[in-house]
């Protein structure tokens, strides 16, 4: 299945950062790219017709939270702010996420995923608590393994709670002691880091926030055992004003300088959010290499602002998309997280701010660079095949002038097929294993029970 013509390709984009276009056909061998162009079918060669659609590289999601897909639109939390929000969203419903809630959960997150062009993602999962009686890395692990995705764990947790969280109805804080978390994480890196180019699974080190959930001491232990372990450092920074504020009163610097004197920044390292960057801050992360993941459709919908990912591209930095989790995202799919971000910087600094090509690039190449896969997001000879197609026949594509641009610019990306290492993980627009309806079903299931569960524990 990994040899295969993909032809009649009229719309292609490579996924490079000055939006190259091609036509044709691409030659994939053994899971490889080996040919792109004008080619003719070989005697007995497989064919995919990607007649009628939009061919790009799989697209790349560098910053989820799988198990939120179960809670989406909290009426506690729907108009809240971020530091409400996480109060009555997350850290309201995380004791009541049995095995079986998280791994529909995450089944629902990326099935949502895949049928809008990703072929690779990054999660952020920060919930282990002691009281659960199974191992959350294996559950989200063996969901991505079931839908062919390459998957990318960034093992989160805390050392300490948030000092402000103080509404009493809260369950108490959730943490690990440092040497425990870093061993848990060491653990799962041996299991499931591959370094290797062609990587499948891979493992970051992620506390929840370097800024709440760590002691400042700590701060460089964490950073001293990825690099030991060889992986990256991922988590949440400056994703509003209260960071920026807490930093400044704490600590007398802005969150940037703060983390760069305790070795948290570096090309092995990317943060979520960074809305409240100033100049400076911004210079520190294109010095370093430091990556972000913009999750603007999260940010918008909590009120959060907008992440400088424009001024950060310009800079030559590092900029990928992260469709964040679900309870603050009810769309937490790839086409609406690129329309976001073609839409929500021009609708503040004016129609030049973004380019359509620029944001693809950011889904694909950029998130890949992100998450130091070095060789995806790019259609190119000699990089792996994880490539999308795009259905672009519904009534919200129909009348558009450039066709190869409708992924990004309609808001409702639509996968005919997708490939990693050539393997197929959607076929004729549905995904072959997996009957919706049940999965529907099973997640109405499992978030019934979670109001039922809250409700009770709160009286």
């Amino acid at each position: 299945m990994t040899n295969f013509l993909i032809h009649n390709i009229t719309h292609g984009l490579t996924g490079a950062a000055d939006g190259t276009r091609f036509s044709g056909a691409i030659r994939v061998r053994d899971g490889v790219i080996a040919e792109m162009g004008n080619l003719t079918p070989q005697q007995g060669e497989r064919l995919v017709d990607a007649a009628g659609g939009v061919v790009t590289p799989g697209l790349v999601n560098t910053h989820h939270h799988l198990f939120q897909s179960v809670m989406k639109a909290v009426p506690d939390g729907l108009n809240e702010g971020l530091d409400i929000w996480l109060q009555k969203c997350p850290y309201a419903f995380w004791p009541f996420m049995t095995e079986h809630a998280l791994a529909v959960s995450a089944r629902v997150g990326i099935a949502e995923l895949v049928l809008t062009g990703a072929t690779t993602i990054g999660d952020h999962h920060y919930l282990f608590s002691p009281t659960y009686d199974y191992d959350p890395a294996e559950v989200v692990f063996g969901e991505a393994a079931r839908f062919g995705v390459r998957f990318l764990l960034a093992r989160g947790g805390n050392t300490k709670g948030r000092e402000y969280f103080d509404d009493p109805s809260l369950p108490p804080a959730f943490k690990e002691p440092l040497r425990d978390f870093i061993d848990s994480v060491g653990a799962a890196a041996n299991r499931w880091h591959d370094p290797s180019e062609g990587a499948m699974t891979r493992m970051a080190m992620a506390p929840t926030t370097p800024i709440f959930n760590l002691e400042p001491e700590e701060l460089p232990t964490f950073a001293e055992a990825a690099r030991d372990m060889g992986i990256r450092l991922h988590s949440h920074l400056s994703e509003n004003q209260t960071y920026v504020d807490y930093t400044l009163k704490n600590y007398g610097q802005r969150p940037v300088p703060w983390l760069a004197e305790r070795g948290w920044l570096g090309p092995d390292v990317w943060f979520a959010h960074l809305v409240e960057l100033d100049a400076s801050e911004l210079d520190q992360l294109v010095e370093t290499g430091t990556g972000m993941a913009h999750c603007t459709q999260a940010n918008a919908r909590l009120g959060s602002g907008i992440a400088p990912a424009d001024i950060l591209h310009a800079k030559g930095g590092k900029v990928s998309i992260g469709v964040d989790g679900a309870g603050a995202n009810e769309a937490a799919d790839m086409g609406a997280a690129m329309y976001s971000a073609f839409t929500t910087h021009r609708a503040t600094k004016g129609a030049a701010a973004t380019k359509a090509e620029t944001v693809l690039h950011w889904a694909t190449q950029g998130g890949a660079k992100v998450l130091g896969f070095e060789n995806l997001g790019l259609l190119a000879p000699g990089c792996p095949a994880d490539i999308a197609i795009f259905d672009i026949s519904h009534p919200r594509n129909m009348g558009l002038h450039d066709p190869a641009l409708a992924p990004i610019i309609t808001g409702a990306a639509v996968v005919r097929d997708s490939f990693v290492a050539g393997n197929p993980i959607v076929t004729n627009g549905k995904i072959p294993w997996l009957n919706l309806d049940d999965l529907g079903a099973d997640a109405a299931e499992v978030t019934t029970k979670l109001i039922e569960q809250r409700k009770a524990a709160v009286g």
